[in-house]
């Protein structure tokens, strides 16, 4: 640009907001050109999850996907290398049940879109309500976690869940400007939040424990159990309508539409349950409905492992680092639980359910080896596991050519508690691990000493 036309954009009445769209658009493709293609990570030690550890490895990622993986790989010219002598390479972490970019500030109502209202939204999509410019991105990471699933309408420490059917889990990327450029898959699963006949509950208006008859808490339960299955059975009716119906009689209807998927056995189902016998109901429930079904939470899922194992139903376990769920279990009872179904043949993984917590996740694995998971199932469940449940395990989950160039360096294992993250990698492109936490670390680390 010459001085002139400066001059004239200067003596408009929106001069600012052209100097602004002028910088973004000089801005934006230097950014896309100055950002490698190629990456060479050698002298690794490299864990892909899809074979034994590499010695000495080298890893190329090319234009967002892992291009090749071994011991004996030649460099390409111009590729930018990262010496990883020492080091360790993973897959990037996965956490698949969260409230990232959906729940900011728990106490502020107007940061936080968890929930719609209603008990019943199939056509709520979590990516449409993810914020990419949350502050808890960052700090998650930063923790080696690269990849997580929004779950509307599900509860965890940082948020209260809400609805019965509350809409469809959206797996993205922890890096980018925008949703599109963040997105994996918009739609991985329906969230249904399991009925429980619990007769006790909190109030928080009272701060105390509230009972309630058995009787009402019965019948509340099968009301909601029969308007979950005639919401399935007017999808199937809808999906025949759609297909043999005639155009002109046909009345479009979306949630239903959301539906149709998952009576088809397209879309699994994730339900959120807890306790033992409300496990047992909903696995015998999707059973009968023919549905493709993921078991989330299970704090009681080694109650009804026979059924899970007879059934085939994955468990996408809730936080180790948890107290029991009832006064007479033993306090360890999480840690032993994952390597218990693991045993049992159950595939497992394992989430954080919130926000604040997911850089905790491989925290949550590493508790659970020290109480008998082997090390290598632990790896899986934090990395492969959750993503070979949701069907996205031909992109996700090991380090082999072809797939996304999701991964972290490490000095050392990334279940261990005082491990760092030197480097990741989400996308194929090297990701900055700054953060508000880090931010705050060095500003206070520099603080003025009081005198003595």
């Amino acid at each position: 640009m010459n001085a002139r036309i400066i001059r004239l954009a200067m003596s408009s009445a929106n001069s600012a907001l052209l100097l602004v769209a002028i910088v973004v658009l000089l801005a934006v493709p230097a950014r896309a050109q100055n950002a490698p293609s190629v990456y060479a990570i050698k002298n690794a030690k490299v864990y892909s999850l899809a074979g034994p550890a590499v010695e000495n490895g080298i890893v190329i990622i090319r234009d967002g996907k892992i291009a090749a993986v071994g011991a004996n790989v030649d460099v390409p010219a111009g590729a930018q290398v990262i010496d990883a002598k020492d080091l360790e390479v993973y897959p990037g972490l996965f956490d698949p049940i969260t409230q990232m970019g959906l729940d900011e500030v728990s106490a502020v109502a107007a940061t936080v879109d968890v929930t719609e209202l209603g008990n019943y939204n199939p056509d709520i999509v979590a990516a449409t309500a993810v914020n990419p410019a949350s502050a808890h991105i960052p700090v998650t990471r930063a923790s080696g976690i690269t990849h997580v699933i929004a779950a509307p309408g599900t509860s965890g420490f940082d948020s209260a869940g809400g609805g019965v059917i509350t809409g469809q889990a959206s797996a993205f990327n922890l890096a980018g400007w925008t949703m599109d450029e963040m997105q994996i898959k918009r739609s991985v699963a329906m969230v249904i939040n399991w009925p429980t006949l619990d007769t006790r509950s909190f109030d928080f208006a009272t701060f105390s424990i509230q009972e309630k008859p058995y009787a009402d808490v019965k019948k509340e339960y099968d009301k909601k159990i029969d308007e979950i299955s005639d919401w399935l059975d007017r999808a199937r009716h809808y999906a025949q309508a759609r297909e043999k119906g005639s155009p002109a009689n046909f009345e479009r209807d979306l949630k239903l539409e959301a539906l149709v998927p998952v009576v088809e056995g397209k879309l699994p189902v994730l339900v959120i349950a807890a306790k033992g016998r409300d496990i047992r109901s909903a696995v015998e429930f999707c059973t009968k409905q023919n549905l493709k079904m993921i078991l989330g939470d299970g704090a009681e899922a080694w109650k009804v492992k026979d059924l899970l194992k007879d059934k085939k139903i994955p468990v996408i376990l809730g936080p180790t680092l948890q107290l029991p769920t009832e006064e007479d279990v033993p306090y360890d009872r999480q840690m032993e639980q994952a390597s218990e179904l693991q045993a049992a043949g159950i595939p497992i993984a394992f989430s954080s359910f919130g926000v604040a917590f997911s850089r905790r996740l491989s925290q949550y694995a590493g508790a659970a080896v020290a109480y008998g998971l082997p090390h290598e199932e632990a790896l899986k469940a934090v990395t492969l596991n959750a993503a070979q449940m949701l069907g996205l395990a031909d992109q996700l989950g090991t380090i082999e050519p072809g797939k996304m160039a999701n991964l972290i360096v490490t000095d050392g294992d990334p279940l261990e508690i005082k491990t760092q993250v030197r480097y990741l990698f989400i996308k194929g492109q090297l990701t900055s691990m700054e953060n508000r936490h880090h931010e705050l670390y060095e500003e206070y680390r520099k603080r003025p000493q009081a005198a003595h």
